[in-house]
């Protein structure tokens, strides 16, 4: 497994409930700024595997990124379930996580 995709394992696995992060955060404290397409093959093929949150990353707008219904509706309750509420934005400055890129670099 190459590192990026370590590093955004643990970083996606760090997200604490009620709490959510972007895609191009992730890719960002990964080691890659540009990479946010990146982690998105990396939830989609990864997810179940290593059994990520994957309902708590989202889209830069603060928005789910899926198009089709159900997905959306899925991501959504789950993320109701952990307290976060929205319409359709979620509320970035009250439930982005930030953590610590030294906890990040310790991972390494």
């Amino acid at each position: 497994m190459r590192p990026f995709t370590k590093r955004t394992i643990h970083i996606i696995k760090s997200i604490p409930k009620g709490k959510v992060m972007t895609y191009g955060q992730i890719a960002r404290l990964a080691g890659s700024p540009r990479a946010a397409r990146q982690v998105v093959r990396i939830l989609h093929s990864m997810s179940e595997k290593h059994q990520l949150p994957w309902h708590r990353v989202i889209n830069a707008k603060g928005e789910i990124g899926f198009k089709d219904e159900e997905a959306f509706y899925s991501q959504k309750l789950l993320l109701e379930h952990e307290g976060v509420s929205f319409e359709k934005q979620i509320d970035l400055v009250k439930y982005q996580f930030h953590p610590m890129e030294v906890d990040v670099v310790d991972f390494l």
